[in-house]
């Protein structure tokens, strides 16, 4: 860039123009996306930018975006393109009025990039660890070296209580496959080098934890599948994310009636509120 250490602040996050990199500061705040107040901020190397773009937004904003190079950043391939456009941590939303200062800065990012193309390594840091969340049947955490699953008696099913807690070594891992939590059945499974990936449902799998009702938020879940999958990728350089796989086919009653069961559960307990009692309910019936 032209100044070194020239910064330019939009709505939620502020950017510094350093000259090999763009240095994102996320604030802190109410209104800022949980996600980004989650990643604090993050340091994105010139190598990491395929693009930029500089568009009209909503309500009087331009909103400036760099392109992300495929595989150079862990958090956005575990997203897996899932993520809504409010969450994308390479927007900078700005007042129309500083459109003119943002063109000037998006072509000057533009004149210094040299790469182009899919990354063959992650470019950009990973979230830190340790990161653990509360998953709807466990908790998951991770040490930087092995991935735990606990199980809860009142969400997991009888599958996973039956397997017990797992305990997955990293370097017996080939990726992770990311389900939002803000679409319907998420979940978070882990790709075992041998086997890829599981074809039973996430609630059935052992090696996958399932999201829902406030349990594994993208805030939390997606950081932690971005951070296991850097370390996936430390220990096995050539493994490959998958895409998120389609829809499985229906459950079996037998299993509905099993989560239905795990739900009243919470729901007596006060976890839940008759509200979210009642459309997940419909939902888990909706599948029959």
């Amino acid at each position: 860039m032209s100044r070194m250490g020239d910064v330019l602040a939009g709505f939620h996050a502020a950017w510094e123009f350093e000259s090999d990199s763009v240095l994102i500061r996320y604030e802190r705040g109410i209104r800022t996306p949980k996600l980004f107040q989650a990643l604090g901020e993050r340091r994105v190397p010139l190598d990491a930018i395929a693009g930029v773009t500089l568009t009209r937004g909503k309500r009087g904003t331009v909103v400036l975006r760099v392109e992300p190079r495929p595989g150079a950043d862990p958090l956005m391939e575990a997203a897996a393109g899932q993520l809504k456009e409010s969450g994308d941590p390479y927007r900078l939303v700005l007042p129309a009025e500083r459109e003119v200062l943002a063109e000037y800065y998006a072509d000057e990012l533009r004149a210094l990039l040299t790469e182009s193309g899919p990354a063959d390594r992650f470019l950009v840091e990973p979230p830190k660890g340790p990161l653990s969340f509360k998953a709807y049947d466990g908790k998951a955490s991770f040490d930087g070296r092995t991935v735990n699953f606990r199980w809860f008696w009142t969400g997991a099913s009888s599958a996973k209580w039956k397997a017990g807690d797992q305990n997955f070594p990293v370097g017996e891992l080939n990726g992770v496959e990311w389900r939002s939590p803000e679409v319907f059945e998420g979940h978070l499974r882990l790709l075992h080098r041998d086997t890829g990936t599981s074809a039973a449902q996430a609630d059935q799998d052992p090696a996958a934890v399932v999201f829902g009702l406030g349990y594994g938020p993208v805030h939390e879940s997606l950081p932690f599948a971005a951070a296991v999958l850097a370390a996936v990728r430390t220990s096995s350089p050539v493994a490959a994310v998958p895409a998120v796989s389609a829809a499985g086919p229906r459950r079996d009653p037998a299993d509905i009636a099993e989560r239905i069961r795990h739900l009243g559960e919470l729901h007596q307990a006060g976890l839940v509120t008759d509200e979210e009692f009642s459309v997940k309910k419909a939902e888990l019936l909706a599948e029959l």
